[in-house]
């Protein structure tokens, strides 16, 4: 695995990740544990069954803390027994249609859990680097055919896009109040968001999304399902917002305060497709006469265009994406052929890891 050298900083460090039970959070626990950094996690049990944290044995790598960022006294205990040098907030409700189902807990989790989070961070003296993982969708959606720059102004129609958008207004309260960057000399501590788009990769058994519906579907012989064929999403590999998180916390630990804003991790314009187009691409992928049809059933409203500017974290990070659409859902296929096979689930996983890195 060729390690970009901006990761060789996480040897031997102390890493804290809330939600790391999670699609994603499982992912970055292998690839920091493959960086030589030492993982610690706070989230609830995995969110599904199966999941990628159980299946690819994660817990035998870190050390795993189950609790709920809803529960300030537990959490604050934990980063004062652990005492990491960086912490990457992904701890979330990620999904558009259950916010609509469950808005109080959506913005309980995500909102409250974001305060309680950067409340204990503030008491936890360890603590020199924070990432606060939020999403595309918190930006004001107009629809527009470019992409979101980081200035844009905060939104988010359902809510959960707009209790993303408010987890990032709480972290730049945070930010003004506490870590201020122009009195970073003083408190040493540089707080970051990071803004990612439709992250998609093989582990992800979440109920209401596009993929892992279709594996579902696949695996017990039925057609698929698709809503809204032509709305437009920014995809990409998992790996690919992840390096970006990881590449934003080493600079904001180097580098500090010039770093502490919002981010922007997407992949380049052409990668966003619709929803059809993903579909149609992977039923081919997959073989076997996979085939999708169209979800009749009235659906909630949800954006049809979205995109994100990311020149900035390709100019000021050296971040850029490596896998293309195509790439990504090949990956993500064999992936899930794998598992369907019964194969070692974590060299699976950290074999796709050292492809990306290759």
């Amino acid at each position: 695995m060729m390690i970009p050298e901006i990761f060789n900083i996480y040897k031997n460090r102390r890493v804290l990740i809330t939600g790391h039970t999670g699609f994603k959070g499982s992912w970055l626990c292998l690839l920091l544990h493959k960086l030589g950094a030492d993982v610690y996690g706070y989230a609830l049990e995995p969110p599904t069954i199966p999941s990628l944290f159980n299946e690819a044995k994660i817990a035998d790598l870190m050390t795993s803390y189950i609790g709920d960022v809803r529960d300030y006294d537990y959490l604050q205990k934990i980063l004062q027994e652990v005492q990491p040098e960086i912490v990457i907030h992904m701890a979330a409700q990620p999904l558009v249609r259950e916010s609509y189902k469950n808005p109080v807990e959506t913005y309980s989790i995500n909102v409250m859990g974001t305060v309680h989070l950067l409340e204990a961070c503030r008491h936890t003296k360890s603590i020199k680097a924070i990432v606060n993982v939020t999403t595309d969708k918190c930006y004001e959606n107009r629809e527009w055919h470019w992409g979101y720059r980081e200035n844009e102004p905060m939104g988010g129609y359902d809510p959960y896009s707009n209790s993303k958008g408010c987890s990032e207004l709480a972290t730049a309260a945070f930010r003004n109040s506490y870590f201020n960057p122009k009195d970073y000399d003083n408190h040493q501590v540089a707080i970051a968001s990071a803004r990612a788009g439709n992250v998609i990769g093989g582990g992800d058994w979440a109920d209401d999304r596009l993929i892992p519906d279709f594996i579902r579907a696949i695996s017990n012989g039925e057609k698929v399902k698709i809503r809204s064929p032509f709305a437009i999403r920014p995809w990409q590999h998992v790996l690919e917002p992840l390096t970006g998180y990881l590449a934003l916390a080493a600079k904001l630990l180097t580098e500090g305060s010039a770093f502490a804003q919002g981010w922007n991790f997407g992949p380049d314009d052409r990668d966003a497709k619709n929803v059809e187009w993903i579909i149609q691409s992977i039923c081919e992928l997959w073989g076997d006469g996979a085939t999708f049809e169209l979800d009749k059933n009235p659906q909630p409203h949800e954006a049809n265009y979205l995109k994100l500017d990311c020149s900035k974290a390709k100019t000021e990070l050296g971040w850029t994406p490596k896998w293309d659409i195509e790439t990504t859902l090949k990956t993500i296929v064999d992936w899930n052929k794998s598992f369907l096979k019964g194969e070692n689930i974590r060299k699976v996983t950290e074999q796709q890891i050292d492809q990306y890195f290759a």
